[in-house]
């Protein structure tokens, strides 16, 4: 949607204030642990735009609260893997040999919106040391969720999204859909199913100052039946607890994070590749 579009869309500018109310009509309070995933432009014109959505948040989870968003950075990924797009394989070696290491202060994210790219800038922030899935949060438990997180299995039990369901936070869809929603990729590390299967990753990372391109263990996971899933969810009893309402004019969704996790587990294991 184009910024002219986002205007037309909307009878009124969208600003920190009245984000504050729907992000409260949706049911956000202070003290949440919550976990964003978002589209700026599904929300329409948001006047001072992905730092009024972030200082709105943050203004209704108060000190108390933490906010974490995804940080990912798919590209430090080996090359032979790429599709979107590919590059030929003359290349790879090359790629593998002079790519920069993963740095969390200067690698940005891909694919994460802007609002992600926003937060993962903000002064106070942490962010996990996974040079592919990592994740930023900012509160008293920003710390606690993002260290340790492991470079093997990166979104499995020794990383943020484990740490958030031992805190029993919150997932918000902030105009976006379960297709979103990195929360259930914890369901498919969790779940057993015929077609789950362990992949050799490559990323550069630095360690004492000296860049390596160092290869790690993952499950291949895969989001295509994400949607599916989250209509089941929201169908079911279990989805009953999904908060559901508009901010701007972007649909949304809040949900406890162990709910989806709990009945994607269960979802994957009746579902995939049966």
């Amino acid at each position: 949607m184009s910024e002219g579009q986002a205007v037309r869309k909307v009878k009124t500018p969208t600003t920190v204030e009245s984000l504050q109310t729907d992000f409260r009509a949706l049911g956000i309070e202070k003290g949440m642990v919550l976990l964003v995933h978002s589209s700026l432009s599904a929300m329409g014109w948001v006047c001072g735009g992905a730092v009024a959505v972030i200082i709105a948040l943050q203004q209704v989870l108060e000190e108390t609260g933490t906010l974490v968003m995804p940080a990912h950075s798919t590209d430090l990924s080996d090359p032979s893997q790429w599709k979107n797009p590919p590059v030929p394989e003359s290349w790879w070696e090359t790629i593998r040999e002079t790519m920069p290491a993963y740095d969390p202060d200067l690698t940005p994210t891909r694919s994460m919106g802007k609002i992600a790219e926003t937060f993962r800038k903000q002064k106070d922030i942490f962010r996990s040391a996974h040079p592919q899935s990592s994740f930023c949060a900012r509160g008293p438990q920003a710390s606690y969720i993002v260290k340790n997180h492991a470079l093997a299995y990166g979104m499995g039990e020794h990383s943020p999204l484990a740490r958030i369901y031992d805190l029993q936070g919150y997932v918000l869809l902030l105009g976006v859909d379960h297709s979103s929603n990195t929360s259930i990729h914890l369901a498919e590390y969790r779940a057993g199913f015929p077609s789950k299967r362990v992949v050799q990753e490559g990323a550069p990372i630095s360690q004492t100052g000296s860049r390596s391109w160092t290869t790690f263990e993952d499950i291949d996971v895969d989001d295509s039946d994400f949607d599916r899933l989250g209509e089941d969810f929201l169908r079911s009893d279990a989805g009953k607890v999904v908060e559901r309402g508009k901010v701007g004019i972007a649909d949304c969704q809040l949900m406890p994070q162990r709910t989806v996790v709990d009945f994607a587990v269960d979802w994957f294991e009746k579902n995939r590749g049966r």
